[in-house]
């Protein structure tokens, strides 16, 4: 059996491979449309290539403009398969996947497309399955893999507005660290999926070109799918669309389809979906597996978990993306409605706080006692549903949502994060990875309960929460994109620069939960794109505009 080649040290260490020393004589030969071919698995030369390329809105409208060229400028005789388009924008082409018959020296060589000009050596294309070899797992895997570069990857929005990771970035030094113990497959921990860790993988590639990232995202991307249960009804006890894997077949939090959109536009990978298996995924949020089926927040007893509603948007989201369906974009419009009615209009009747304010009790899984509750929220989980207004603003332009994020950003500000002179014995509850000034959120938040009941959760729950710093910084960073108040926007940097001690890579080192990686990386790469953007730049868009 074959196995997918190792990466080198070299790939390892470095966050973003430089370009070529000197641009190619040949004025085709565009650096940042640079393909390169890695060997993944097997010996054999020549290789049957497929590569996926994505594209922003409006760059190509015809695939016969796009050729591909070897390292001289000599065109190679290629196949061009339209995968994505933007469907929500202007309809162009957003991924291709092209085919074509490579020979490799040794490892790794050059390609490159080309743009503006009609491909005149065709040939037909294969299946996708017809390019793969024996891999780990029983896995079939690519022959070889097809890196671009950052620029290309970022300025093609397939990850939504991204900014190349630079050698001494200290976030990508963070991602880089973690990796090191986040790399190999988890085969024998499936909480290590929680989080959607392929997805996870293809944001660290898009944002570095890295082909050990790629490689790992490819390879739990196939393995991810290959337990994605394909016949039945997506309500439960069948539970289509479903994870099987350690008889996770209901439990939706564990269903992700923003890992094959992601697989399509960079790899041109097909063959581990169908529209059908698609739809069944759609159909278990929508049912809500073993969990209630999802709705208006109507009851201040009501069942409800930030991270549910948060990873619901995102996949309904990207099932939208994928397939353009109308059905699903009125489903993305009923959690908008949902999330926006919960957070101004709270069942509790204890007014707007700018939280998605719920039960700590229900939210537990306890019994409900009204008495002695705790209405707040989880701050670390709210992140989830920032992550999945961010997505569904891309997409939709909803002009609720700029909202709803800066509501939730100044909650963040005034009662997410604990006060340091709480901080004291016995109840300094940080991981000192990240130094005395280290910050840290509550585990638990309320805007009405007394902080004596907050603390006595984090005593019980939330010692080194810390460990969620990470992903704060989105909900911090999207409130600044769009917040419109100077001076909120001014407490909005300040904690962003407190909480870049948290890319400490002595907290990178932290291992104690495999999880952790997704936790902290599949919404954050997005965080160093907003930080370069003008306060409030997001409102002014949206004034101007009416949509991102």
């Amino acid at each position: 059996m074959a196995a997918p080649h190792k990466s080198s040290k070299a790939a390892t260490q470095n966050p973003a491979p430089a370009p070529a020393a000197s641009s190619p004589a040949n004025a085709d030969l565009v650096p940042d449309q640079r393909i390169v071919l890695h060997r993944n698995a097997g010996n054999s030369s020549p290789v049957l290539a497929s590569v996926g390329i994505p594209f922003p809105p409006g760059r190509l409208t015809d695939p016969q403009q796009l050729r591909i060229l070897d390292a001289k400028g000599n065109e190679v005789p290629a196949a061009v398969q339209v995968m994505l388009r933007w469907h929500f924008k202007d309809n162009s082409i957003r991924a291709v996947r092209v085919q074509f018959r490579g020979t490799l020296s040794g490892d790794e060589e050059t390609f490159y497309f080309a743009l503006g000009q009609p491909r005149k050596e065709e040939i037909a294309g294969w299946p996708y399955e017809t390019g793969l070899v024996d891999g780990p797992q029983g896995l079939r895997v690519p022959m070889v893999l097809g890196t671009l570069t950052p620029a290309w990857l970022c300025a093609s929005l397939i990850a939504g507005p991204q900014e190349p990771a630079t050698p001494n970035e200290a976030y990508a030094k963070y991602v880089s660290r973690q990796f090191e113990w986040a790399k190999t497959l988890p085969v024998d921990d499936f909480s290590a999926w929680l989080f959607d860790r392929p997805s996870t993988l293809y944001k660290a590639y898009v944002r570095t070109g890295r082909f050990d990232y790629l490689q790992a995202a490819d390879l739990s991307y196939r393995f991810y799918m290959k337990y994605i249960k394909r016949d039945g009804i997506a309500e439960s006890p069948s539970c289509a669309g479903g994870w099987t894997f350690n008889d996770k077949v209901c439990d939706v939090k564990y269903v992700y389809i923003e890992p094959i959109l992601l697989s399509v536009a960079l790899t041109g990978n097909d063959g581990d979906h169908d529209a059908a298996t698609v739809n069944k995924m759609v159909g278990l949020w929508a049912s809500g597996g073993w969990n209630n089926r999802p709705g208006p927040y109507t009851r201040p007893d009501e069942y409800f978990t930030e991270r549910l509603a948060g990873l619901g948007l995102i996949e309904t989201v990207a099932a939208y993306e994928l397939t353009g369906s109308k059905h699903v974009l009125a489903m993305i419009n009923d959690r908008l409605t949902w999330l926006d009615e919960h957070q101004r209009n709270n069942p509790d009747h204890l007014g707007d706080d700018g939280s998605w304010r719920n039960s700590w009790n229900i939210h537990e899984g306890d019994d409900w006692k009204p008495q002695t509750d705790v209405r707040g929220s989880s701050p670390w989980m709210s992140e989830n549903i920032i992550d999945g207004l961010w997505h569904a603003w891309l997409v939709t332009g909803d002009k609720r949502i700029p909202g709803m994020i800066t509501d939730f950003g100044r909650y963040l500000e005034k009662y997410g994060w604990i006060s340091s002179d709480l901080l004291v014995h016995p109840h300094d509850w940080r991981n000192g990875c990240s130094g005395a000034g280290g910050v840290i959120a509550w585990y638990w938040s309320s805007a009405h309960a007394p902080v004596e009941a907050v603390e006595k959760i984090q005593d019980s729950d939330g010692w080194y929460s810390d460990g969620h710093n990470v992903e704060l910084a989105l909900p911090v960073a999207a409130a600044y994109y769009f917040e419109s108040d100077p001076e909120q926007s001014a407490a909005y940097k300040r904690r962003l620069e407190q909480l870049a001690s948290s890319y400490s890579t002595s907290c990178a080192a932290v291992a104690d939960t495999k999880r952790r990686f997704n936790w902290n990386n599949r919404g954050s790469g997005v965080v160093q794109w907003l930080i370069r953007q003008p306060p409030g730049s997001g409102a002014a868009q949206m004034a101007q505009r009416g949509a991102p």
